[in-house]
């Protein structure tokens, strides 16, 4: 077994290659979104290091091409976080419908500031996101990569409740 086949598991690895399958065998890197995604899953919502060198091994890059991508998107978190990672759409369409609301509401709520997590590590409110590309569905949030839309302060709460 490689060294990558060691850090990557076999879940992870078996997601990897269903992405790698879906293009040309010479375009491995239109991959690597998906890669880094299943890897920092794999890994409780980050990337280490580590992770993203196996990344880098399994599809052929360089290391740096695997660092420049996710550190670019925000979808990637390069340090811990919770264990839900809560999203919250400011740009200025979920704006004009109430984002501000919302990001207030869950602030206050879960006791945190945008990019903190809650002291129990339950729960992660990330940056300010700028599009997460649901306007018609404004005000919205994302949790855990699940999309919920039209949000009130009611619909927030019981979503963050259901969470384990």
């Amino acid at each position: 077994m490689s060294k990558t086949e060691n850090i990557l598991s076999q879940h992870t690895l078996e997601e990897i290659d269903g992405w790698i399958k879906r293009y040309p065998a010479e375009q491995k890197k239109s991959a690597l979104l998906a890669a880094l995604r299943a890897a920092q899953h794999q890994n409780n919502g980050f990337l280490t290091t580590e992770l993203m060198d196996a990344v880098a091994d399994y599809l052929e890059l360089s290391k740096i091409e695997v660092y420049e991508v996710a550190s670019f998107y925000s979808m990637y978190e390069l340090n811990p976080v919770a264990r839900h990672n809560v999203a919250v759409c400011t740009n200025v369409c979920c704006m004009l419908m109430g984002s501000d609301t919302i990001v207030n509401h869950l602030e206050k709520k879960l006791g945190i500031k945008l990019g903190e997590s809650t002291k129990d590590g339950r729960i992660y409110l990330k940056n300010e996101e700028e599009c997460l590309a649901a306007c018609a569905g404004g005000p919205m949030m994302q949790v855990n990569h699940k999309y919920y839309t039209e949000l009130t302060p009611e619909k927030v709460d019981e979503i963050i409740d259901g969470l384990e």
